[in-house]
């Protein structure tokens, strides 16, 4: 079981990059669908420059550069020129898919060179991994499984214990009376999309980097679309991510777990297993009709400053 939970944190890791960003994509009240593009131009771009490189750190700073690329072109076209967002995300995914596939094809069956396999490796924090049944579930990882304990925490103080992340919050609950306080509601629109792109790209980094590690087509393989019911399930809240991410990673390795056994359960069950859940969440939240726990009021809305 110890195995097994310290496996689930290795297989969310990803996930949680990629909810914390939608997180904040959504408080500034935007919608983006296209998680799944933004994680495979990351994972695509990052692999790229790590065969070319070698160089760790600047595999994952071309990752999180391409993801919050990708996530200005969302910007542009549903901030400055107002289009739909639904749409709009999902142009993303589909381009994040074809560009993927188009800058990966010549990568397929390589495998990350040896410096990055050597800065990604396990390494056991000293005193915290000999404490029993917590240390080796939580504190035998490496140093990108640590990064993202840290990330959590910094996004749910940001949010709840700074001034920044109460105008945030106020941007995505009332875009209107943000706007007449004087926040700059485009200056935090932009910035958090971008921020959150570039965390989805960070979480298809992982991928390629770090869990697999080569580069296979289609590495992410829907992942993206977990991520955003799990923004739901987690309630927009950060400290709900430890939740959410390593519970759909049990999910996504259980089925190794019990390849082998003797357990009448279909292989293929279990594989569809996260998107089952995934449907499940949505289909609890779309019937509750608590404000408890309810996503930003001006989510998915364009605001017309004209109109007020």
């Amino acid at each position: 079981m110890i195995d097994f939970l310290n496996a689930a944190i290795v297989a969310g890791t990803p996930l949680l990059f990629a909810v914390l960003g939608e997180i904040l994509t959504e408080r500034s009240g935007k919608l983006n669908l296209g998680l799944e593009g933004m994680m495979l131009i990351g994972a695509v771009v990052g692999f790229r420059v790590a065969v070319i490189s070698s160089n760790p750190i600047l595999s994952i700073t071309a990752a999180m550069l391409a993801g919050g690329l990708a996530a200005l072109i969302f910007g542009i076209l549903t901030i400055s020129l107002r289009a739909n967002q639904v749409v709009t995300g999902l142009a993303l995914s589909i381009f994040g898919t074809g560009f993927a596939s188009f800058l990966g094809k010549d990568l397929v069956g390589k495998v990350t060179p040896e410096p990055i396999n050597a800065f990604f490796k396990t390494t056991p924090i000293p005193f915290l991994y000999d404490i029993p049944v917590i240390g080796p579930i939580f504190f035998n990882h490496n140093i990108f499984v640590y990064a993202g304990f840290l990330t959590v925490v910094i996004c749910a103080i940001y949010l709840y214990h700074t001034r920044w992340g109460l105008q945030l919050r106020a941007v995505g609950e009332n875009t209107a009376a943000a706007d007449a306080a004087g926040i700059n509601i485009n200056l935090y629109q932009y910035l958090h999309v971008i921020i959150g792109g570039a965390m989805c790209g960070l979480g298809g980094a992982y991928l390629s980097l770090v869990e697999v590690p080569a580069w296979q087509d289609n590495i992410v393989a829907g992942r993206g679309w977990i991520a955003i019911a799990l923004v739901i399930f987690c309630k927009w809240n950060p400290w709900l991510v430890f939740l959410g991410a390593y519970l759909f990673g049990g999910l996504d390795i259980i089925g190794f777990r019990i390849q082998g056994t003797n357990l009448p359960i279909s292989q293929y069950f279990i594989d569809a297993l996260p998107y089952i859940i995934t449907i499940i969440i949505l289909i609890i939240s779309s019937t509750r009709k608590s404000r408890f726990g309810a996503g930003p009021a001006e989510l998915g809305r364009p605001y017309f400053r004209e109109e007020k």
